[in-house]
Formats: structure tokens, sequence, C-alpha cells
């Protein structure tokens, strides 16, 4: 061990991550040609190329993918080893996050305002991810921290439910082909509707528990953004059923109702990697979006416990 360069194994984790020299590089706040020097004397360390050049990114080897999940295991918990107690948000630091548009309009404006207040030196990157884009993310370590719906992780992402939310239905009353009088089962199932899906024609948890009741809805219209459903459905025969904070600032010329069939609950969750579970700056952030979601404290205990 005296003759391995630990220093070594944090640049084989960056460009785990990055798959990019200079991005690598820039993470590391180090020189490109010191990157360089460094995955040579990994190379001949490991005895394996590590990583391979395709087009415009590093392709890792075989020997390299083996070693990301406990490499940056070793590396999560040495941070934490030589990290302080607790984590003063009065430095820079900056969490990169994934969530859809609907976990954007429901976290990020009471969330920046806080931490504008309170922490004005943490910065926040937020991208938008399919679900299995963001699981993804989370596990290697692109992201901190992905927030959605998550009915299935693997036993390396821990999830922690912040609200339940309900589905809602949204049409115009005043373009449906008969008159109105209620949203009822028969107009639901007879109505087109418009399925909002990041990842195409994905199907959703609504979709999924209709069929496990062998009902199908008449999708005519896949979207991948939520602030943009309720905007195609006025003036149009069109049904939305979608989680019920979506719905806030619908106009009053739309109708929303209760779905008339049973519908699932909708438990809205951050997720991160479990090798993450006692990082102080994470544990810090995943106080802060509670305190905005309104999420039930969790004591730390039962955080370590997961």
């Amino acid at each position: 061990m005296r003759a391995i360069d630990l220093n070594l194994l944090v640049v084989l984790d960056a460009l785990l991550a990055e798959r990019h020299l200079s991005r690598a590089a820039e993470r590391l706040n180090m020189s490109q040609p010191a990157v360089s020097h460094a995955l040579a004397r990994l190379r001949i360390l490991l005895d394996d190329p590590l990583f391979h050049r395709r087009r415009r990114e590093m392709e890792p080897t075989l020997r390299a993918l083996e070693l990301s999940a406990p490499l940056a295991e070793a590396l999560a918990q040495i941070r934490t080893v030589l990290a302080p107690e607790g984590f003063e948000p009065t430095e820079r630091h900056v969490f990169r996050l994934a969530m859809s548009d609907y976990g954007t309009a429901l976290l990020l404006p009471d969330l920046m305002q806080r931490l504008r207040a309170e922490a004005p030196g943490i910065d926040l990157v937020v991208t938008q991810k399919s679900r299995e884009g963001m699981i993804g993310a989370v596990v290697d370590g692109e992201i901190d921290m992905a927030f959605g719906v998550f009915p299935d992780l693997p036993s390396r992402c821990v999830a922690e439910t912040l609200f339940e939310d309900e589905y809602a239905c949204l049409l115009d009353p005043l373009a449906q082909p008969q008159p109105y009088h209620g949203l009822t089962e028969a107009l639901y199932w007879a109505a087109p509707h418009v399925l909002t899906a990041v990842h195409g024609e994905a199907a959703t948890e609504l979709d999924l528990h209709l069929r496990s009741h062998h009902k199908h809805r008449r999708i005519a219209l896949v979207l991948p953004h939520w602030n943009v459903a309720p905007h195609v459905v006025r003036g149009t025969d069109l049904i939305l059923t979608v989680a019920r904070r979506c719905l806030d600032s619908v106009g009053p010329d739309l109708m929303i109702a209760a779905p008339p069939i049973a519908t699932p609950s909708i438990p809205f969750a951050a997720i991160f990697a479990k090798r993450r579970r006692t990082d102080p700056a994470l544990r810090w952030l995943i106080e802060q979006v509670r305190q905005v979601s309104g999420a039930r404290p969790v004591p730390r205990s039962e955080l370590k416990r997961h």
C-alpha cells in the first residue's frame, strides 16, 4: 500500500464519471497533462489500458468497469472519515441534481429562496433524465441526488419519500363531444388522453396499474414535458391525468376532476447512492429539501439504517 499513490484512485474515479480527459481535469482542478500522466501510471499499476478512445469519449475497459463501484464506495468512506462531523455551507459547494419539470416546479423555487438566503455559497446544477437515466447517474456518481417516482430501485440506491401526491384529471368541459355533466367512467374510457413521459412511450405507473386490471386508455398524444400538457387540453376533447400538484396554476376555463376510476398514490422521493448515506454534505442537502417539501423529518439514525 505504501507504494500506491491514493491520488491516482481519485483520478480514476473522475475519469470513470466523466469519460473525458479534459472534463475530468476540470473536475479535479488539475491540468490535462497531469491527468494524462496519472492515467499512464494507473495503466502500469493495474496492468490494464483502462480506457479506449471512442469518438469524443473514453470507453472504460471491463477491468475499469469492475473497479467503478468498489472504488466509488471506498472513496466515499474515506471522505466520510476525513470530513468534519457536520457540513457547514459557508464555502462554495456544487450539488448536481436530476428531476423532471414536475419536480423542478415543486421544489426549486422554494429551495433556491432558502439557499440564497441561508447558504449563498451553494450552487445547484439541475438536469433532466429518464427514470432509468436518473438511477444510473446516481449509481455512477454523475449526480448527487435525483427526484421523482421510483417504484423499483437497485440495492445501491436509497430512497426517501418527500410527500405523496394523487392523480387528478384535467379537461375542457366546453370542448367535449357531448354536454358535460361531470367526469364519468364511461367518458374517461371513451376520451382520448394525453400521456406525459420523459422517455418516449414508456408506460407510466398509472398505465401499469390500469393494465394490471386489464384496462387501457387511448393515448392520443405523448409529451415529455409536464408543464406543456395542460395547455394542449384547452379547446380539445383530450383528458390529462397527472399528479394533482401539477395543476395548481391552470386557467379557470379548464376543469379539474377526481378520476372516476381507482388510481394509485404518487410517492415523490429523493434518491441517492447508498454509499453516500453518511456524507455530511448530502445529509445537509436532504434536510433543506425536507424543509421546503414539507416532508416528515427523518431522524439521522433512520437515515443511516437505509
